[in-house]
């Protein structure tokens, strides 16, 4: 590490044509000292390893004097004698600000620009510890929804304040991050452990793959914006540490044996299962002749696709019932109990949704319903102007529509599935008749058709059968298997 000062020369090999280097016999003189007339003077050290551990040894010439490169070497000592030697991540960022400045011609940095890019020059109590950190960027995040801030809140309060918010944010490495993921594992190992035993673990929750991609990316946000916005790290350790692959469930149809093996059993396959065309027909066939005033809801999420949320919060001045579409602009989400209307949460989702003709005249029959209810109501009734309401105009809590939702299922002796899951059942339906994928992607307003077959390509089994009986009647044949020889 404290790097030597040499000499080399251009001179070639006779034979092989390569150069002599430092082993040029004019560079010494007889006595063993160095020829004040052959060779040009350069400086080599050995800097500290790169952030992926890579050996990095650097030199550099050429300088008339050998004064003058040990003069260049004497600074790069300085500059990496300030940096902890115990601390790595310090003296691999020393590192990179000399190798940076010797490639480019830069002068090397003084001690003084070293301690000031590693905030040596800063009291402990000048930068913030995690928590700190994260506590003013939550309070400072105005323009964000309400949803998306509550979990900021969750994962800074529950997982990175309690395992990260003892440290100073630029001695943040790495490594503490892995720490807290391992420690969530033991901690998911120890509840699944108590729950196999029949120990009650009242409130304790498995933390996931999918829930530690979303921690990570709320650090990762955090940290983000402490580089740009506050300039108070230069690196985002966060970007560093991978995590195993977060894999949705993909949805599972109900056919005649599962539905069997779960009557015998109790459990369900998969934790997104959807109902087959028959299954689906049997629920809308149930829920019309109980005469059921939330129908026309489930019979629009079924052919249309809408969230929940969407669906509760749809207006009726969204509604085109002449020109057959309507138009997703609101959505009712759920924070917690407490409700609220609010926009959809990206442009994908605020657009128009063609409906058919029997939707729409469902769609009629419902607001002729609406009206009696509002008749009947008097003055007492809420003039909200959503579609969907309770028999006082008022606006459907999303938690209800999905308890009245499982009842009717139950009701109807269908197996479970989940109200969202009729959202993944329009899209299989499409499918089975022949809509395109591009259409269906549209139709749900995903972000790509690339996430609707990736999600929903394989589902039902009709679409693999006809898919390899289209594959098989490409190869022309004179006789196929089973057929009788004339």
């Amino acid at each position: 590490m404290k790097g030597t000062t040499l000499k080399r020369c251009g001179c070639r090999d006779i034979t092989s044509g390569r150069r002599l280097g430092q082993s040029c016999p004019q560079l010494r003189r007889p006595g063993g000292g160095w020829s004040r007339n052959h060779g040009q003077w350069h400086w080599q050290i050995e800097l500290p390893t790169r952030a992926d551990g890579t050996r990095r040894p650097l030199r550099h010439g050429t300088y008339p004097f050998q004064a003058d490169a040990e003069a260049v070497l004497e600074r790069i000592r300085a500059a990496l004698a300030v940096p902890d030697p115990t601390d790595q991540h310090a003296t691999t960022k020393t590192g990179d600000l000399i190798e940076t400045a010797v490639k480019t011609g830069a002068p090397i940095p003084t001690p003084d620009q070293i301690r000031r890019a590693l905030h040596l020059d800063i009291t402990p109590t000048e930068l913030p510890t995690i928590a700190e950190y994260l506590t003013d960027w939550l309070a400072s995040r105005k323009n964000i929804k309400q949803g998306t801030a509550r979990n900021y809140e969750g994962h800074i309060r529950m997982y990175l304040i309690p395992y990260l918010g003892h440290l100073r944010i630029d001695r943040l490495r790495p490594g503490h991050i892995d720490a807290m993921y391992d420690a969530i594992d033991e901690r998911n190992a120890t509840i699944t452990a108590l729950r196999a035993s029949h120990e009650q673990v009242k409130g304790q929750r498995i933390v996931g793959p999918a829930t530690q991609h979303r921690i990570h990316a709320t650090l990762r946000k955090a940290l983000n914006d402490a580089i740009r916005r506050h300039r108070l790290i230069d690196t985002n350790p966060a970007l560093m540490v991978e995590l195993p692959p977060a894999r949705a469930p993909k949805p599972t149809v109900w056919t005649d044996q599962r539905v069997k093996t779960w009557r015998d059993t109790g459990k369900t396959p998969s934790p997104v299962m959807i109902w087959n065309p028959e299954q689906t027909g049997l629920f809308l066939d149930h829920t019309h002749d109980a005469d059921d005033r939330l129908y026309a809801l489930y019979h629009l999420v079924i052919f249309t696709g809408l969230r929940r949320g969407e669906a509760c919060g749809l207006h009726w001045d969204d509604v085109d019932l002449d020109a057959r579409t309507l138009t997703v602009r609101w959505q009712i989400v759920q924070h917690g109990w407490a409700t609220a209307i609010d926009t959809p949460k990206t442009a994908d989702s605020e657009a128009a949704v063609a409906l058919d003709a029997e939707t729409i005249a469902v769609l009629h029959t419902h607001r002729t319903r609406q009206n009696r209810e509002r008749l009947a109501a008097g003055p007492t009734w809420n003039k909200t102007g959503l579609v969907f309401t309770t028999p006082l105009g008022g606006q459907l809590h999303p938690a209800d529509v999905t308890d009245h939702f499982h009842h009717l299922a139950t009701q109807a002796g269908l197996p479970p599935i989940r109200l969202h899951d009729l959202r993944h059942g329009a899209a299989t339906m499409g499918l089975a008749a022949g809509v395109q994928m591009k259409v269906i992607s549209n139709r749900l307003r995903h972000s790509s058709p690339h996430f609707t077959a990736k999600f929903y390509g394989d589902v039902l089994p009709e679409l693999s059968h006809a898919a390899a009986e289209a594959t098989a009647a490409v190869v022309p044949r004179n006789r196929r298997q089973g057929e009788r020889s004339a």
